[in-house]
C-alpha cells in the first residue's frame, strides 16, 4: 500500500530556520525521514534552487528537485513547515510556509497545481500560518492527496 502523500509526521509548525538552505535542508530531511526520498534528493533540491527559486508568492516556497532527481524519490510526498518569523528566499522574498514535494513520475504535476490552487487564496494562506495543530493543515490539503 502506498503512503499517504501528507502525513502527520511531514507537518511542523512554528519551526524557526534561520536561512534558505536551511529550510530546504529542512523541508528534504522531512522527507527522507519519512522514506519519501533518499538522501540525495536534498543535494538535488540545492541544484534546483539555484537555477531558479521556488519561492512562489504569497509567503510560499516550494522546495524540490531537479528533473534528474526523480531517481531519488522512493514515494510521491510533501512535507509541509509553517515559520512565523519568515526565512528569506532572496531579493527580499520571504516565506513563511514551505513546502517540499518529491513525486514519482509526473504525480509531482498535479499536487503542484492543487498547491497552488489552496495557496492562491489569502484566506488559505492565514489559515495555515494560524494553524495550531497538524490536522488543520491536512484538512486544507485534502484535496493533494
Amino acid at each position: 500500500m502506498a503512503k499517504p502523500v501528507l502525513s502527520k509526521e511531514n507537518i511542523k509548525l512554528n519551526v524557526a530556520i534561520p536561512n534558505k538552505n536551511e529550510a530546504i535542508r529542512y523541508t528534504g530531511d522531512i522527507l527522507v525521514q519519512g522514506g519519501y526520498v533518499d538522501a540525495g534528493y536534498i543535494e538535488k533540491m540545492y541544484e534546483r534552487e539555484q537555477m531558479a527559486t521556488t519561492y512562489m508568492g504569497n509567503y510560499l516556497a516550494i522546495p524540490h528537485g531537479t528533473e534528474d532527481a526523480k531517481q531519488n524519490v522512493l514515494e510521491t510526498g510533501i512535507s509541509v513547515v509553517t515559520v512565523p518569523n519568515g526565512v528569506d528566499f532572496g531579493d527580499g522574498n520571504i516565506a513563511k510556509i514551505l513546502i517540499g514535494i518529491a513525486g514519482k513520475g509526473d504525480e509531482h504535476l498535479g499536487i503542484l497545481s492543487n498547491i497552488a490552487i489552496v495557496c492562491s487564496e489569502e484566506e488559505n494562506i492565514d489559515k495555515i500560518l494560524n494553524a495550531t495543530s497538524e490536522e488543520e493543515i491536512m484538512e486544507l490539503f485534502s484535496e493533494v492527496q
